[in-house]
């Protein structure tokens, strides 16, 4: 009966899971570090109408979701950004930094922005790279 109960328990918390898959939008690479927009990393096919590009005017690069037209468009845990090339990319949305950098590393960080278009209210943050390379 004991056993029983303890497999129960361990199975339950093994459904619950954590933070440690980050969300949708990180699992599809949505904010990850890249070098240029052929790299695999954003080459991959989410949808048929969207693509992971590598947007390469950030420090380390970012994966962006190209063509959105609207929250909804992305995965959870981004939102629809209007960047300065004048395209809609899904960008990571935050409260904090500490959520910014599932698929980054130390040295390209990116950071809790409220400086960012977004298409849509979202009452969060993007996540955003410093310029440059």
């Amino acid at each position: 009966m004991r056993i029983a109960a303890l497999a129960t328990a361990l199975l339950l918390c093994a459904a619950c899971g954590g933070d440690d898959d980050g969300t949708e939008a990180d699992r599809f690479g949505v904010g990850a570090q890249c070098t240029v927009a052929e790299e695999e990393l954003c080459d991959d096919d989410i949808d048929d109408d969207f693509d992971l590009v590598c947007l390469t005017d950030f420090k380390g690069g970012y994966c962006g979701l190209e063509g959105c037209e609207a929250n909804i468009d992305c995965p959870e845990g981004s939102a629809c950004v209007l960047h300065d090339d004048g395209q809609t990319y899904c960008f990571l949305i935050c409260l904090d930094k500490s959520e910014c950098n599932f698929n980054r590393d130390v040295e390209n960080e990116s950071n809790c922005s409220s400086s960012v278009d977004f298409v849509e209210d979202t009452g969060a943050k993007a996540c955003v790279p410093p310029s440059g390379s």
